[in-house]
């Protein structure tokens, strides 16, 4: 005994590098063996739900799910198949895969969709947004949103980076296994909350529809170049937001903005128990979709005095749906528009930056606040810069938003509707 703790002792580099890496070792594997038994104990959930008998004449249900495999660095496949796949499979649904790199032709986009009870996004951010537009793209949103597709509910299993639905949709975990297995089980536990869209339309592009919202200003800049500073660790925002104060200051952002304030909000339909129509009423919808125009939107019949006109100098703007403050017993309909003050100093400029990676629409106290169910931005000629929809960087541009209240319905988990909604619980 008295020699090994003279080896040790005599050579006590190499003794601790060993002890570190056992250390590092076990706790690695006892995190694996953690992780195995939260995938074990989701599927022993799920089998609980495929082994309920059905009648012969019912057809199973039919689950579409859009997988990002370039999510989370290219990792999203992996997980997919090791934490969700499984529990999709035991819960007794007929899954069908759709990578959202698929190029294939609308009409089988169409006929996908016509055929399926729910939709699962699996993804982050980014790829609700991409489902969302592949939809559009073949006519299918704007006839979901205002009938029989919007009544097919969406889940949503997160793999990116930022999954921003998360927070409105699920109990925060830290763990990645138990966070995407619990999203799983909530999709066959059946529990919905409706949630806005803002559709944000430019002079000639397409529509661009949003879960989250938009964001333009100085902290939306010096976010994004945060991973440039990736050798700086935990410093690497605060990095970013120093080295933005460096340009041009104070950074204003000039803007005209026009709005409509917040609407009604009508009664809820009640909810129908969904039943699949014959196969050729099905033919006959699928031909029609596929072969009709785009349908015209009936325009609102709004008088001039309604619209109110604003000229704002700011160092951000940001325009955000409510779903990150459900409220079902809400009697009007809006979107929250934030206009910062552009008078912030350095060192507030630099704090808020780091807060705003965190909560990207936060409102930071002595800014205008402005409720809305439409807005008109116009940019100065010559604006540069880009747009945050939805965490997706785009070229900014003169915009209209336009919300579409409660369009989406989004399964969640049950003890987040409760908390959430307490009142419509009964």
């Amino acid at each position: 005994a008295m020699k090994v703790l003279r080896t040790l002792r005599n050579h006590w580099k190499k003794t601790t590098f060993g002890v570190c890496l056992l250390s590092w070792g076990g706790s690695w594997l006892y995190g694996k063996h953690c992780d195995n038994l939260l995938r074990r104990a989701a599927c022993r959930e799920a089998q609980a739900f495929g082994n309920q008998t059905i009648p012969s004449s019912m057809p199973l249900k039919k689950a579409t799910v859009f997988l990002n495999p370039a999510a989370c660095k290219g990792k999203a496949r992996n997980l997919f198949e090791k934490n969700a796949a499984p529990i999709l499979h035991l819960s007794g649904l007929d899954v069908t895969v759709v990578k959202t790199d698929y190029e294939g032709q609308a009409k089988k986009l169409l006929e996908l969709m016509e055929n399926t009870d729910l939709i699962i996004v699996a993804g982050g951010d980014g790829t609700v947004q991409e489902v969302l537009q592949k939809l559009s793209d073949v006519n299918l949103l704007s006839s979901c949103v205002q009938a029989v597709f919007s009544k097919i509910p969406i889940g949503f299993i997160p793999l990116g980076k930022n999954c921003t639905l998360s927070h409105t949709l699920y109990p925060e975990s830290t763990n990645q296994v138990q966070h995407i297995t619990n999203a799983t089980l909530a999709i066959l536990k059946g529990e919905t909350v409706p949630l806005d869209v803002l559709q944000i339309k430019g002079e000639k592009e397409q529509p661009v529809f949003a879960v989250t919202g938009l964001r333009w200003g100085s902290y939306r800049d010096a976010g994004v170049k945060a991973s440039k500073y990736w050798y700086l660790g935990p410093l690497k925002t605060k990095a970013a937001h120093f080295f933005s104060t460096f340009k041009e200051w104070p950074q204003k952002h000039q803007a005209a903005l026009t709005y409509l304030g917040p609407t009604e909000r009508p009664p809820e339909e009640p909810e129908e128990k969904p039943s699949r129509p014959p196969l050729y009423v099905r033919l006959y919808r699928r031909l029609r979709l596929y072969w009709s125009s785009p349908p015209k939107e009936i325009p609102q019949e709004v008088s001039p005095e309604d619209w109110e006109e604003l000229n704002l100098s700011t160092i951000e703007l940001s325009i955000a749906t409510r779903n990150r403050q459900l409220d079902l017993m809400r009697t009007e309909d809006f979107m929250d528009i934030c206009i910062e003050e552009d008078t912030v100093s350095k060192g507030q400029f630099i704090t808020r930056g780091s807060q705003k990676m965190d909560d990207p629409h936060m409102c930071p106290e002595g800014s205008q606040c402005i409720q809305a169910s439409r807005c008109i931005l116009q940019l100065p000629e010559g604006t540069g810069g880009s747009f945050s929809i939805d965490n997706e960087e785009y070229e900014a541009m003169p915009v209209e938003v336009k919300l579409l209240s409660r369009k989406l319905r989004f399964f969640c988990d049950p003890r987040m509707r409760d908390q959430l909604l307490p009142a419509a619980v009964q």
